[in-house]
């Protein structure tokens, strides 16, 4: 079966020129003969040898083995019967010339013979260099590729521009279920006995649909993209044939090359969901325990005053004291729940800006203000040149944070210290910065300021840490940069530059 086997296909290669090549190899040397014929004499007949053993390695240079073969023996036979004494016939008187007939179809034949195969060597050589370089550039794209999405358009573009194929990749769901979602794609649609070939397809791990011997009745055919730790799902597409013996390595690198970078990228997603789950818990924690604690202070409160004030006797005096302890204890609640509805707001992106011209002496006298009762222990200093521009901005964020700022810097100053606010206008940017007196960050967590639920160690002064996040998003949103320093003096240095244009006469 092996020789067989060997011996139809050397015959298949051998043989399988088109009709056209042998045509013309006929054509050619008969033209080439009948050029060669005023050498037909006795002293020029054994250059014609040499002229049509030329011919017959120019014919090898394009032609396959079979038009080569007949080229060399329509050579030899009209070498023979034209220029070889007798004439006309096929009669060979001399020893020499008998042996030079021989030398001449061998040498003719053995020629064009090698001189194919080299050329079939070099369009094998070409061919997988051809393929070495796709599998790179495949390789190339899918390693640059973020996502399953832009992995599927490459692997999809690289099929169609190599293949000539329509493709359509089913993906597993996460819990080994296989589906045709939207990031899918292809041009194909789904049959119910498709989907269920490709079910079958990736349950197994083998290929199946037309030209295999599973589901063969299908038109389409279904690869398994299998990886190393979990299956990525599988690959649909409608070819007109099989994959060919001298591809199917190629085509098998392919798939592979597609499904580690499918399974990488599932692999990612799944890293991603893990991490966010476990902050997700951690944050829960963190903000379940800080809500605990703020929310049981305050309400403590206001239902001891409460209670004193109903079911007790006492002056007046003790009644005002208590009911500003009540209102305190308020304030602290509201201000709580405005930093939690603040945070949700810039968590869901649904904050928007509403930009209008203002004087900055109103938005510090107003947080100065809504702080007078924080402020009291303290010296604030506001530093305002005279030729301060209106500025624009959005009045209501801009309170909370210089609000937020202010307020942080009263629970970290000492008392009597002076909190200094200097607001300025510079190259186009609304400058505000707050200093204060306070014992400042530790330098290695001053980049974790500005992040939800920090909170300097050991510090005393409650609240959730949700403050100064809150300013960053407020100031972000108004395509401005916060930053944060510890001064040289003592205390933290807060810098805030917001774009802002100078308004003109006609706009006021």
């Amino acid at each position: 079966m092996i020789r067989n086997s060997a011996i139809h296909t050397f015959l298949v290669q051998t043989f399988n020129s088109k009709l056209s090549q042998y045509l013309l190899s006929i054509f050619i040397v008969g033209i080439t003969a009948l050029i060669c014929t005023p050498m037909a004499t006795l002293q020029n007949y054994h250059v014609v040898s040499f002229i049509l053993l030329f011919v017959v390695s120019i014919l090898s240079t394009f032609m396959g083995v079979g038009p080569v073969l007949l080229s060399s023996t329509l050579s030899a036979l009209a070498w023979n019967f034209y220029y070889i004494p007798p004439h006309h016939t096929f009669h060979i008187e001399k020893t020499e010339d008998i042996l030079i007939f021989a030398l001449f179809f061998i040498i003719a034949f053995v020629n064009g013979v090698l001189t194919t195969r080299v050329r079939r060597q070099e369009k094998l050589a070409r061919e997988r260099e051809k393929r070495t370089n796709a599998l790179f550039q495949l390789t190339k794209e899918l390693s640059k590729a973020s996502g399953i999405d832009e992995v599927l358009k490459v692997a999809g573009e690289e099929l169609k521009s190599h293949f000539f194929l329509e493709s359509v990749f089913l993906l597993q769901d996460g819990n080994n279920k296989l589906v045709l979602s939207d990031r899918s794609g292809g041009g194909l649609t789904l049959t119910t006995d498709e989907m269920h070939a490709a079910e079958w397809v990736f349950a197994h791990s083998k290929k199946a649909g037309s030209h295999t011997g599973k589901f063969s009745d299908l038109h389409v055919s279904l690869f398994p993209l299998g990886g190393t730790r979990i299956n990525p799902g599988v690959l649909l597409v409608r070819q007109q044939g099989p994959v060919r013996d001298d591809q199917e390595s190629y085509w098998d690198t392919f798939l592979v090359q597609i499904s580690n970078a499918l399974e990488r990228e599932f692999l990612g997603e799944l890293a991603q969901k893990v991490r966010f789950l476990d902050e997700s818990d951690r944050l829960y924690k963190t903000l379940f325990n800080s809500i605990s604690h703020e929310l049981r202070i305050p309400v403590a409160t206001i239902m001891g005053a409460s209670d004193s004030i109903l079911n007790s006797s006492i002056s007046q005096d003790v009644r005002s004291a208590l009911c500003s302890e009540i209102f305190t204890a308020s304030l602290r609640l509201n201000r709580l729940i405005e930093n939690l509805l603040n945070i949700t707001r810039l968590e869901s992106g649904h904050i928007s800006v509403r930009l209008d011209w203002y004087d900055i002496n109103d938005l510090v006298n107003n947080v100065a203000a809504d702080l007078k009762d924080e402020l009291k222990p303290f010296v604030l200093k506001v530093s305002i040149p005279e030729e301060m521009p209106l500025v624009k901005i959005d009045f209501g964020l801009m309170e909370h944070v210089l609000y937020n700022l202010l307020f942080n810097s009263t629970q970290y100053a000492p008392a009597t210290s002076v909190i200094e606010t200097r607001i300025n206008y510079e190259h186009g940017n609304l400058i505000l910065e707050v200093i204060d007196s306070g014992p400042g960050f530790p330098e290695d967590m001053l980049e974790n300021v500005f992040k939800k639920f920090f909170k300097v160690d050991g510090s005393q002064t409650g609240g959730l840490g949700l403050g100064l996040s809150i300013v960053k998003g407020f100031v972000e949103a108004h395509n401005g940069m916060i930053a944060v320093e510890n001064v040289a003096t003592g205390g933290a240095g807060f810098r805030i530059s917001i774009p802002s244009e100078i308004p003109e006469m006609n706009e006021m």
